[in-house]
């Protein structure tokens, strides 16, 4: 009897949770009133993974310490981040069910909806556990072109256009962010909090000569390939991911530490090395349109298609950053994140609205797991849900809704899209 009823009480929190008027950032019953949800389009970056880094690598000499043994290969989805997925899934499922684009057992026609990833493990995983939450007994089939750990170039931002004049001129942008925005300073003191929490001191890497330095930044743009920096910087990143991976992934903080206490501001700071890399390497004028040029293509194809009501494509944190850069997204910062740009698991999404009259719109949201909700993996409900964040284009004005005209934003993505025409004529 006890079991019964239990189970009628949990049964009737779904029912009392899906509430038509408020599960989707919260809007409220005047905006329903107005507008009805048409599709979704989704940019996700893979949720929690290992490092990307082998055994024996250097990112294991800059500290005495073991880093954390994970339960998955080098740079592969770890089964806390398959948990994590699901759980983002079980929430979106929720909420475009109360939306009514969807239902609790939805079965999707033949060209509904869409799964695309990278052919990598993380993605591919993270595309399959997303699926398995949002659409629990449809028979969902993953698209990806390669086999797996295969880089399929629509996520990847390799250089789709190469030349000298291409490569002069991002360089100089590239070296411009670098001297003007007090990138170096700002890397002395983060080296500062790097090196204590690895005791870098104590470290076979310290104890052969080898320093954390900002004398070292050397900048690589080659055809074909992503363009990255060398140098101190780019095996601080390497370090610091581990340590932010190891931040989500391990129960005790002051272990994921190496037994250090660290403030929120000082994982911000560790974790602002990826954001600072990024944004040198692929969110400048020239190389944003660049790297994702391919990637823009498709997205924008899903976002035209009318007969598709749901999109997810899967890549990555730079797949991200170099979308929005290229788009002309205003600045943002994340609140109830250490990552302030692409933490873990964060989907660029992109719902469209219709009005009474027909009209249709867009809103541009980041939405992602709060930092407790990632370490303790909380289940999102309407009481406890993921974090929303609007974002905001330059150059694109917002209706008193704080939604944009569809064609605004879909005409946004074809200037980006023919602004690679100006980049090959460098």
């Amino acid at each position: 009897m006890i079991k019964k009823l239990s189970a009628l009480l949990f049964a009737l929190t779904l029912m009392v949770s899906v509430k038509a008027d408020a599960y989707w950032v919260r809007r409220d019953a005047a905006f329903h009133e107005k507008y009805s949800l048409q599709k979704m389009t989704i940019l996700s970056r893979h949720n929690l993974r290992s490092p990307l880094t082998a055994p024996g690598s250097d990112v294991e000499k800059v500290t005495p310490h073991k880093w954390f043994k994970w339960t998955s290969n080098p740079g592969e989805l770890s089964l806390k981040g398959g948990q994590l997925e699901t759980i983002m899934g079980q929430y979106f499922r929720r909420a475009l069910t109360s939306e009514k684009l969807v239902t609790e057992v939805y079965q999707p026609k033949k060209g509904e909806m869409r799964f695309y990833a990278n052919s990598k493990q993380r993605t591919i995983a993270t595309a399959r556990y997303f699926a398995a939450g949002f659409l629990p007994i449809a028979d969902i089939t993953v698209e990806h072109k390669f086999e797996p750990e295969g880089s399929d170039l629509v996520f990847s931002p390799h250089l789709a256009y190469y030349s000298e004049g291409f490569k002069n001129k991002a360089k100089k942008e590239m070296t411009d962010m670098i001297e003007n925005r007090g990138i170096k300073n700002k890397l002395e003191g983060v080296y500062k909090t790097l090196e204590k929490v690895i005791d870098y001191k104590d470290s076979p890497m310290a104890k052969s000569g080898r320093k954390f330095t900002t004398n070292d930044i050397e900048i690589s743009i080659a055809k074909d390939k992503q363009p990255q920096i060398k140098g101190s910087f780019k095996l601080a990143m390497s370090t610091a991911d581990s340590l932010v991976l190891q931040y989500y992934e391990e129960p005790d903080a002051k272990a994921a530490a190496f037994g250090h206490t660290l403030t929120q501001k000082e994982w911000e700071q560790l974790a602002d090395i990826s954001s600072m890399y990024y944004d040198i390497t692929l969110t400048t004028t020239s190389v944003a349109p660049n790297v994702v040029h391919r990637f823009l293509g498709v997205m924008n194809e899903e976002l035209s298609d009318k007969n598709r009501k749901f999109s997810f494509l899967c890549g990555h944190d730079s797949t991200i950053e170099a979308t929005l850069a290229a788009l002309d997204i205003k600045p943002y910062s994340l609140p109830n994140s250490i990552e302030k740009h692409t933490p873990i698991g964060v989907k660029f999404v992109i719902s469209v609205w219709k009005d009474n009259t027909g009209e249709e719109y867009a809103a541009p949201e980041l939405v992602y797991q709060s930092v407790n909700q990632l370490r303790t993996r909380e289940i999102l409900t309407e009481d406890n849900p993921p974090m929303v964040y609007r974002l905001k284009f330059n150059g694109l004005t917002e209706n008193k809704d704080g939604l944009y005209r569809l064609k605004d934003v879909k005409g946004r993505f074809t200037q980006a899209i023919q602004y690679f025409d100006k980049v090959k004529k460098l």
